[in-house]
């Protein structure tokens, strides 16, 4: 191989890693945002379940309670 050759070589090497990067590069910002949106999803879920698990408790109070008229 000339040395001309190596270098064609080296450089279509290193454009197809670029592509590679940046396809890459993509792909993890597109998971990380899912990530940031499957928290925040969580953290909405457990705050609603929480808010449900104390109306269900106070209900329960509620409903042990006698009735006036006993």
């Amino acid at each position: 191989m000339t040395t001309e050759e190596r270098l064609i070589d080296l450089e279509i090497r290193l454009s197809r890693q670029d592509d590679l990067v940046d396809t890459l590069n993509t792909t993890v910002y597109r998971q990380q945002k899912k990530i940031d949106e499957l928290e925040a999803l969580c953290t909405a879920m457990i705050g609603r379940i929480q808010e449900l698990a104390i109306n269900a408790s106070q209900r329960n109070a509620v409903i042990d309670e006698r009735p006036p008229h006993y």
